[in-house]
């Protein structure tokens, strides 16, 4: 497959869009992920907590967007 030298840009440039994108995605689950395991160790530390808050964490875990959106 051969492609013009406008083509290869146009290639490029969604690539690195995607990356950039990506990258924006894994910050945010990053982000979310640590306020997560917070609140999953602040409720562990108080007493009888503990169940609730992981299934709480659980369910805030199957919220999360799928990675395309």
């Amino acid at each position: 497959m051969h492609l013009t030298p406008d083509q290869l840009v146009a290639e490029f440039h969604d690539a690195v869009m995607e990356l950039y994108f990506a990258r924006k995605r894994i910050t945010l689950l990053e982000e979310e992920n640590a306020a997560l395991r917070a609140r999953l160790a602040q409720a562990g530390t108080a007493p009888g907590t503990g169940a609730e808050a992981g299934a709480e964490a659980e369910a805030g875990a199957a919220r999360v967007a799928p990675a395309g959106g």
